[in-house]
């Protein structure tokens, strides 16, 4: 069964973007970086995915932190995921940003709220 955590604070640190998630009940130190993003419409989220042997885990992230993830990538820091005191660096995480971004805009298949976020948010790429 796959498991969802979700992004409840985003700083800026050491050369970093650090995505702090809610608790996670199970092992962090298993959880990988899948390099894939996806996005959540009904949620308005962007969803990055961490694996262990046993099933994916979504890292969900609202759009009330897009704002510092369009900072940090226009100052090209890196991207970690903190969950249970653990950090994992989100691998692949502005390349596969910037192609569902590309996606997203213009495109109603994703909604209007949705659509209408990432192109405010992230209207550089849009």
């Amino acid at each position: 069964m796959n498991k969802k955590i979700e992004v409840m604070e985003a700083s800026a640190k050491e050369g970093k973007l650090v995505l702090t998630g809610n608790s996670y009940n199970g092992e962090a130190s298993e959880l990988e970086a899948k390099g894939q993003i996806l996005a959540d419409s009904d949620h308005l989220a962007f969803i990055y995915i961490l694996e262990n042997p046993e099933h994916f885990t979504y890292l969900s992230i609202p759009a009330a932190h897009w704002p510092e993830i369009e900072k940090a990538r226009t100052a090209s820091l890196t991207v970690w995921a903190r969950i249970n005191e653990k950090e994992i660096e989100l691998e692949h995480f502005f390349e596969e940003l910037e192609e569902l971004v590309q996606n997203i805009a213009g495109n109603a298949n994703y909604g209007d709220e949705m659509e209408s976020k990432v192109s405010e948010v992230f209207a550089t790429l849009a």
